[in-house]
């Protein structure tokens, strides 16, 4: 090792901000361990590296001791005044033991702490640059799949989309582009692993957060949102500012905005509903398209009974229970329907007006 060497663990400080002394303690500490092993030898050993010259020298460090039991780790104190005339008993004396050939050795072992020093840093930066990304929306392409996952390239890393976090029937090929969903992102010891989903809830948020710029700007925000990734969503908006309509904001202009959004997910129903403080303005809104004529709450049960007109009792439920399961879930209600005939007949008396309830919300298909 010479002073090419210590330049160029300067040159790594400066591009890849690995400090140099920190790279000397581990090839040091590697060197020790390089020793041993290649001189079969269990003595207590110390690497220096002068940290100016690249010079290596190798020490034993023997304890001073009045009787010699194990000369690989003591040495007498007699011996050791040879060496020191001020030495006591118990002080460390060191004595070189540099071979002859160990330059070698240490230029080898010097390259694998460098490299593996290199490779744990860079993945240090990508971890941190992601950590700060998890609950955001990603671009990648496809390279490869297994049996339970697509791997995604990321550019300095590959992100890992689990087949089980695709919406049903979505297929992908090697080379396609895919906007997906940080969920999570650990440091292993394999590296940053980043998990993705095109199921969750969070992606839908992100796209609209993306395509409508009053969310972004914070006139208009997401209240809730609930999803049956590939079938049908529903999202909860309200504005900040009175003269902002919400629901025609995440709309757009002749429903572009929603319409990029409903192609993303591979034609995805999606209900954009008002955000309301009234729950019965609210529950009436989240059953949309369904109209609703009144909505009885609960408070101690968080329960809301609701009245449609009967032929809108199958709407308002949805296929297979959807558009209600939908509702409670985008509401944190639960919500039990009735229809007109329903309601007359339980309570035992006509229903005085059979008014609809006016609701704010669009059905996007």
């Amino acid at each position: 090792m010479n002073m090419d060497f210590i330049e160029a663990l300067s040159e790594i400080e400066r591009e890849k901000g690995i400090a140099k002394d920190v790279l000397v303690d581990a090839i040091e500490a590697a060197l020790i361990s390089s020793y041993k092993r290649n001189f079969n030898t269990a003595q207590n050993v110390r690497v220096d590296i002068n940290r100016q010259t690249g010079l290596i020298k190798v020490y034993a460090r023997k304890n001073v001791v009045d009787e010699v039991l194990d000369p690989r780790l003591e040495i007498s104190l007699y011996a050791s005044r040879e060496i020191n005339p001020n030495f006591q008993i118990d002080d460390i004396v060191e004595i070189e033991v540099t071979p002859r050939d160990f330059g070698r050795i240490a230029a080898q072992t010097a390259k694998q702490v460098v490299t593996q020093r290199i490779r744990e840093a860079e993945r240090g930066l990508i971890y941190d640059a992601f950590i700060d990304r998890e609950e955001d929306i990603v671009t990648g392409t496809v390279q490869r799949q297994d049996l339970r996952s697509i791997f995604l390239d990321l550019g300095k890393v590959e992100a890992v989309l689990p087949l089980n976090e695709l919406m049903p029937n979505e297929k992908f090929k090697h080379g396609d582009r895919v906007k997906a969903y940080i969920t999570k992102v650990e440091n292993t010891t394999k590296g940053p692993q980043i998990m993705l989903s095109r199921s969750h809830p969070g992606l839908l948020r992100r796209l609209f957060e993306l395509e409508v710029p009053e969310i972004y700007d914070g006139v208009v925000e997401i209240r809730s949102v609930a999803r049956e990734a590939g079938f049908r969503s529903k999202i909860a908006v309200h504005s900040r500012n009175d003269e902002v309509d919400p629901v025609g904001s995440c709309v757009g202009p002749k429903g572009t905005r929603v319409q990029t959004i409903v192609n993303e997910l591979k034609g995805e129903k999606i209900d954009i509903v008002r955000w309301s403080e009234s729950v019965e303005e609210y529950v009436a809104n989240a059953l949309s398209p369904s109209k609703v004529l009144e909505v009885n709450v609960f408070e101690s049960e968080k329960m809301a009974r609701v009245i449609v007109p009967d032929y809108q009792l199958s709407l308002a439920i949805g296929i297979k229970g959807q558009n209600a399961r939908l509702a409670a879930k985008l509401t944190g209600w639960k919500i039990d329907i009735k229809s007109e005939t329903q309601a007359e007949q339980e309570l035992g008396r006509p229903r005085t007006s059979s008014e609809e309830m006016h609701q704010d919300s669009i059905s996007i298909d």
